[in-house]
């Protein structure tokens, strides 16, 4: 049993160490980890368990990491995927605020960040593209897509506002389509 507080901890801990750019580019890296490789869960809870992280305050990152550790392990497991995810971070910053003064204006570190944003940007774009692979292609899914993109990024709704308004559509037509199925 410690054996497997262990891999989680690893893999959870690989996962913070390697990917940059926080939790949205953190999904795509779990989600092989966690799904594809280990076989863990499969994708439909993993889509379940990014919903449900991503509407709770917090890193969506850590979020998800505490949902897999306890779905998995149970309280205790859902500490080692905790500390297994922050633990990378912890230490890269606290490197960084000693060392701070002396490389903030080394031009190769500045470039390596200038580098490493386009890559942030292609890993959050890779867990929307393998993300809307589990979605059911209904014409309710893709409305409530093109509607959350549109109130996003044109109205400039708040994402937080658009979770709980695509949260309680989905409640509403899931009600919907359950009574659809009693008539």
């Amino acid at each position: 049993m410690l054996k497997d507080y262990f891999r989680l901890f690893w893999i959870f801990f690989r996962v913070g160490a390697f990917t940059f750019g926080g939790g949205y580019a953190m999904i795509p890296i779990i989600q092989k980890e966690i799904v594809e490789k280990a076989q863990l869960i499969d994708d439909d809870e993993f889509l379940d368990i990014i919903a449900v992280a991503q509407s709770l305050p917090g890193a969506v990152a850590v979020n998800t990491a505490v949902f897999v550790g306890y779905k998995l392990l149970g309280f205790i497991g859902a500490l080692f995927t905790l500390v297994g995810t922050a633990l990378p971070s912890l230490i890269v910053i606290i490197i960084l605020a000693i060392f701070y003064n002396e490389i903030k204006d080394i031009h190769s570190i500045q470039l390596f960040f200038r580098g490493v944003r386009p890559a942030i940007v292609s890993l959050i774009f890779m867990a929307a593209v393998k993300l809307s692979k589990s979605i059911s292609k209904k014409t309710f899914n893709y409305l409530v897509i093109l509607g959350s993109f549109t109130l996003i990024v044109f109205l400039q709704v708040h994402p937080i506002y658009v979770v709980i308004i695509c949260g309680l559509l989905g409640l509403t037509q899931q009600r919907k389509e359950n009574k659809n199925e009693l008539s």
